[in-house]
């Protein structure tokens, strides 16, 4: 890269740079931006067709908004690249998403500019209200945005914020950027000049006077204001899709074309002087500028490591093994065709969670109930009602929003809806927002509620299965990535519940292990054997219920070891020490390896588990102490 090819963006290092560009100059930072941007996000992976949208929506903020003292919240966040390139963090925007680097999400840690933590969809408006609510209480003036997509309203919570944000009437921007709602051209650009002249300085001046004078008439004033209101809301509503923003008290402003900086920048400067709560719907192509991700924005929405030319993925060499999604989703295929009670349901994520292809072979069977996990955890308690097998398929971090509904909904009468949580563990470079590091803890504690996690993708088949046959609620956790290329076994089979399996016999120690800690302590194994160390390995396969024969594993050899991807509070560690506990097994050594007790930064998984321990190195190291230690009969708690 050049200074000559990005002349305009090399000149920008806070917002106040892009104050002294001309329109023109502006457009032709924007295409910079978008440069930049899909140079990065082609090394480095990450959500791509979003931050496309919005590039000139974000310099187009930041050109009328004076950040950070006016404060700017992007709703989830996948959307900041531009926002992050523009202030000050330009030189550091190749460590995008990478370990030690820059995040993809906003990160008030990281920039003044960052206004609020995101990661999750719909917060941005009730963080907004809270903010705005703060500076009033404060006596300061400035201004709060909050920027929502269009998929983010769908969640309960963003009417929430809204709601509360009209009838508190303080002032409030949202920025409803809209790329998928189909509204006719014509409408759209009438409605565009119509709101844009209609919060001009001068109207709102004069319509202002206008009211201030009816209403000094004695009698008759104030018929005719509110002739006059109704008049104009009557007007509004039939020529503005903005019925419903108005009825919750917001001055609804647009649509607006979200790519033409001079209508955003005139629009956001007469909505900068208005008060109380204002929307602004701007209409954005999702990908813009860059083929590949306008025609498919959904599979560029996160992306990784592509080809610019083609927009191809990078190729794997050699050819590499299916992911744990794409096994699941294949499964729930197959397995839709052999029961027609099987019913799947996602919320915003069909080829995320791999339900596409169930979603084609059984649209009557398959919901996509948008960014509403809530809704979707007692919609699928309703369906269970009828009869029918309800498989929710959502990732770990995402199902925490729906805590409440899992308990009340569906453990509460033990219904038999199947929980597929996708992302259990360490993800990677989506970091702290996006880790599933607390699933095991907050499910494992719920009556009735049984929990599994596959040790490799051909057990993650048998344990599908096995909860179609089960009577209950039941949560399967697999991880992110790829499987180890195991082969598939063509028939199901019924894992009995709550049995460990153990797959390799020791007498020094026994390590047991969950889910994806399976295969490194076999490898662990394998390298103590060859120290004079003889060490067990049992897959544990169920947290909730426990095998009791893990009792007899552990006395055994008096000394365990166990390895999970979930944080050491209330995961499969806890739930053991309490079966030693209730067994009186009070001899036994005990050593945990799992998430430590904070929120782990972003990086590529492998150099995270590293990090955190959790790799054949980490757990060599904890099995070799642990076999160096005698048995002190004081309690089965060592650490």
């Amino acid at each position: 890269m050049t200074d000559k090819k990005h002349r305009l963006l090399e000149k920008i290092d806070t917002p106040s740079d892009l104050k002294k560009l001309s329109l023109e100059e502006l457009a032709q930072l924007a295409a910079e931006v978008r440069e930049k941007i899909i140079e990065t996000v082609s090394r480095t992976g990450g959500h791509l067709a979003p931050n496309l949208g919005v590039v000139e929506l974000t310099l187009a903020l930041h050109y009328v908004f004076d950040a950070p003292k006016d404060k700017i919240i992007w709703d989830v966040g996948h959307q900041s690249y531009t926002h992050k390139l523009i202030t000050g963090r330009r030189d550091r925007f190749h460590t995008l998403r990478t370990y030690g680097g820059i995040s993809g999400f906003p990160k008030r840690e990281e920039s003044p500019y960052d206004t609020f933590n995101t990661g999750h969809s719909s917060t941005s408006i009730s963080a907004g209200l809270g903010i705005s609510t703060a500076k009033a209480l404060k006596g300061e003036e400035s201004k709060v945005i909050a920027v929502i997509g269009d998929g983010s309203t769908t969640a309960g919570m963003a009417f929430e914020g809204l709601n509360q944000a009209g009838d508190t009437e303080k002032n409030l921007i949202v920025v409803l950027n809209d790329n998928a709602m189909s509204i006719s051209p014509n409408v759209g650009a009438f409605s565009s000049f119509l709101s844009r002249k209609m919060t001009g300085r001068r109207f709102v001046y004069f319509r202002e006077e206008l009211r201030n004078f009816l209403k000094s008439i004695p009698g008759v004033g104030e018929n005719i204001l509110t002739f006059i209101r109704r008049s104009e809301d009557s007007f509004l509503a039939f020529f503005t899709p903005g019925m419903l923003f108005e009825a919750l008290k917001f001055k609804y402003v647009g649509p607006i074309q979200g790519h033409r900086l001079d209508r955003l920048i005139e629009t956001f400067q007469n909505a900068n002087h208005l008060k109380g709560p204002v929307l602004v719907h701007v209409l954005t192509v999702k990908g813009k500028g860059y083929g590949p991700a306008e025609k498919n924005p959904a599979y560029y929405h996160g992306v990784g490591g592509f080809e610019i030319a083609t927009g191809t993925p990078k190729k794997d060499s050699p050819p590499q093994p299916p992911t744990y999604t794409e096994v699941f989703g294949r499964t729930m295929a197959d397995l839709g065709q052999r029961d027609e009670k099987l019913f799947a349901i996602t919320a915003a994520m069909p080829e995320g969670t791999g339900l596409n292809r169930f979603a084609e072979l059984f649209p009557e069977r398959f919901v996509d109930v948008g960014i509403a996990e809530q809704h979707a955890v007692t919609f699928a308690a309703g369906l269970a009602t009828e009869g029918f097998k309800p498989v929710v398929a959502i990732y770990s971090t995402f199902l925490q929003r729906a805590y409440d509904q899992i308990i009340h909904d569906v453990c509460l009468p033990g219904l038999q809806v199947i929980f597929s949580i996708d992302r259990g563990g360490l993800v990677g470079e989506d970091g702290q927002t996006h880790h599933g590091q607390f699933d095991l803890t907050y499910l494992r504690n719920l009556p009735n509620m049984t929990v599994m996690a596959p040790k490799d993708e051909n057990e993650l088949r048998h344990m599908l299965y096995t909860a179609l046959q089960h009577h209950g609620p039941v949560a399967i956790r697999y991880p992110r990535g790829r499987g180890y290329g195991v082969p598939l076994d063509p028939e199901y089979r019924t894992i009995p519940m709550g049995e460990a399996e153990l797959v390799r016999q020791g007498k020094d120690m026994v390590i047991m292990a969950l889910g994806t800690m399976v295969a490194p302590s076999l490898e662990a194994a394998s390298e103590l054997e060859k120290e004079g160390l003889s060490a067990g390995v049992v897959n544990c396969r169920f947290v909730k219920p426990l095998d009791k024969r893990l009792v007899d594993h552990a006395r055994a050899t008096g000394k365990v070891l166990v390895v999970e991807e979930n944080i050491r509070q209330g995961g499969l560690g806890g739930a053991i020490l309490e079966l030693f506990s209730d067994a009186g097994a009070s001899d036994i050594l005990v050593r945990r390896l799992g998430l430590p007790d904070t929120f782990v930064e972003h990086g590529p998984i492998n150099v995270l588990r590293q990090k955190c321990g959790l790799d054949k190195e980490g757990i060599l190291k904890e099995a070799r102490a642990l076999c160096r230690m005698r048995s002190a009969g004081s309690g089965p708690v060592v650490g």
